[in-house]
């Protein structure tokens, strides 16, 4: 499974069992963590509360079908990032086309062997790993954002910011010139699920700007913020 810290969570979605005991044992010999579920509608319950890094999924399943578990989860924000893969016997195009319309990452036909299916979640992983590593750190203006250590320089400069700030500022430097209303960032920073005024955005606004200086967060009127450039 590579050099990842932790294991990695993948959770098995299909109504054949055989299917699920093959995959379920081979994921596991590759040290991963494995939950399964036989129905698009376990799979949403099991999904909230185990929280898989990856999904593996059936289109051809009992009441919710694997189209609209997809939808489903990728409606959640808890499951905005998580890596979603068909494994279906469904070849048709127009079922390719709609499961990536749908929220999916990748599509594979059945059968494939669970060697190179492993391989693939495997190469997956690693990248999403060096992914991570290389958006720890972003370089703009004359500062430099350091996800891994929280630390802010300016100049060279060490600056200590609290923890929302830092990420209000780290989210907006990394989406430099585009736009985010209050809601927008309230819901990304500090999450749908926590309940905070809109004025809040504005506080912490003011806040970095009085610790690095106006040139840096633009406020377009009657809009929101954005990272200026």
């Amino acid at each position: 499974m590579g050099n990842t810290e932790k294991p990695r969570k993948v959770l098995l979605v299909d109504d054949e069992a055989d299917i699920l005991e093959l995959l379920e044992y081979n994921l596991l010999k590759e040290g991963y963590q494995v939950r399964t579920a036989n129905n698009g509608k376990t799979a949403l319950e099991v999904g909230k509360e185990f929280k898989p890094d990856l999904i593996l999924l059936d289109i051809m399943m009992p009441g919710i079908d694997g189209v609209e578990t997809c939808r489903l989860f990728r409606e959640d924000n808890t499951f905005q990032d998580t890596y979603i893969i068909f494994l279906t016997a469904r070849s048709e195009e127009y079922s390719e086309v709609a499961a990536f319309q749908n929220g999916a990452n990748d599509y594979l036909v059945k059968p494939i062997k669970p060697r190179a299916l492993m391989s693939r979640i495997d190469a997956f992983f690693r990248r999403s790993a060096e992914k991570v590593q290389e958006e720890d750190e972003v370089k703009i203006l004359d500062l430099e954002i350091n996800r891994s250590s929280y630390t802010i320089q300016k100049n060279g400069v060490e600056i200590t910011f609290p923890r929302k700030e830092f990420e209000l500022l780290y989210f907006l430097a990394k989406n430099p010139r585009k736009v985010y209303n209050r809601e927008d960032l309230l819901e990304r920073i500090w999450g749908a699920d926590v309940s905070v005024i809109p004025r809040t955005v504005d506080v912490h606004i003011r806040k970095i700007r009085e610790k690095l200086g106006e040139g840096y967060i633009k406020t377009v009127k009657g809009v929101g913020y954005k990272f200026d450039l």
